[in-house]
């Protein structure tokens, strides 16, 4: 499976830590930034082009890391095809791709610690979407809001 991986400097230290922790697991890690500490670089400058990414099926999952998680998955779920959320717990890990194909997980850099952040990836990257009639109807509606006009 290929991951892709993007932080701004809120997250950047958390997303060195989950990029080891996942290659060394044998996940492909694509990094998308930022590739050096810099305290005034912007999330969008990178949750985007890994949301893009992830929408154009060049990577599996996303994980998308700012200061606190917030950022980064009202961007992220700006591309279309993109369904992030904040994870804070197992439950939401597992059950928001299970029940709502979540595809990119944001993290806080600043709120969630390393090892509940990889233990809270290691749950969403096992997680697969049960495609029930009641959850493809849904998701056929948020398709449906993305294909609108504004």
């Amino acid at each position: 499976m290929r991951i892709g991986i993007a932080a701004d400097h809120g997250g950047f230290a958390l997303k060195a830590q989950l990029a080891e922790a996942l290659e060394a697991s044998g996940y492909e890690v694509a990094d998308f930034g930022d590739h050096e500490l810099n305290p005034e670089d912007d999330f969008p400058d990178f949750v985007v082009p890994l949301a893009r990414a992830l929408a154009r099926g060049e990577v599996s999952r996303g994980l998308a890391i700012c200061g606190s998680g917030v950022g980064a998955c009202v961007a992220a779920n700006k591309v279309p095809g993109v369904r992030a959320a904040l994870i804070t717990d197992s439950f939401s890990a597992h059950q928001g791709v299970e029940d709502d194909d979540m595809n990119v997980m944001c993290l806080g850099g600043q709120v969630t610690g390393p090892a509940l952040s990889l233990e809270l990836v290691r749950i969403f990257l096992k997680a697969r979407f049960k495609g029930r009639e009641r959850f493809k109807r849904r998701l056929a509606k948020v398709a449906a809001l993305e294909r609108e006009n504004p």
